[in-house]
């Protein structure tokens, strides 16, 4: 306790100040059983619940999503970062990223083998025939990346046909005919 005129600290329950002579108008002390009163300062209401930040910043769902970003490099740093490695929902995602990026170069690198070997063939005939189609290829890879990230933001688990049963058996999800895991 301490003087209301001069700050001075002061014993418990002394009414009058010892350095400056004021009188304190001491308050009683609680008495036993009872409740204390308001706070000052404290406005009553229900306490907000604070929403707990989840492992490595990222939730799941956003976690999933950024797996495919880079492709297989992105899925391998997933599967080796502690908060994720051992989230199912997560794992399967990296685990399919790396699976249809490493699918996705295997099935590019035949394509413009073969490509170039017929454009070769024709002296450049068929290039003009298959230009439009590489086109449309890389825009139907392209348009594949975005939907398995959006998919993966939602916290689906879309399952590609092949590569979506193994990633689905890595990651420990029984695979589904639907293409919908967990």
């Amino acid at each position: 306790m301490f003087c209301q005129t001069c700050g001075t600290s002061l014993p418990d329950g002394s009414p009058t100040c010892t350095a400056c002579g004021a009188t304190q108008g001491v308050a009683p002390g609680p008495i036993p059983g009872s409740t204390p009163g308001p706070i000052p300062g404290y406005i009553p209401g229900p306490v907000p619940p604070v929403a707990p930040i989840p492992a490595g910043g990222l939730t799941p769902n956003v976690a999933g999503a950024v797996a495919y970003l880079l492709g297989f490099i992105t899925g391998i740093l997933f599967l080796v970062i502690e908060p994720f490695r051992t989230d199912r929902f997560v794992r399967f995602h990296a685990f399919q990223s790396i699976f249809a990026n490493l699918a996705w170069i295997a099935f590019w690198i035949v394509w413009q083998v073969v490509t170039l070997t017929l454009s070769a063939f024709t002296h450049g005939f068929l290039f003009i025939i298959l230009a439009p189609i590489n086109l449309l290829i890389a825009l139907g890879g392209l348009c594949l990346w975005i939907y398995l990230m959006y998919m993966a933001y939602q916290g689906k688990t879309f399952q590609l046909p092949i590569v979506g049963a193994m990633a689905a058996s890595q990651a420990g999800i029984a695979p589904t005919a639907t293409g919908q895991g967990l």
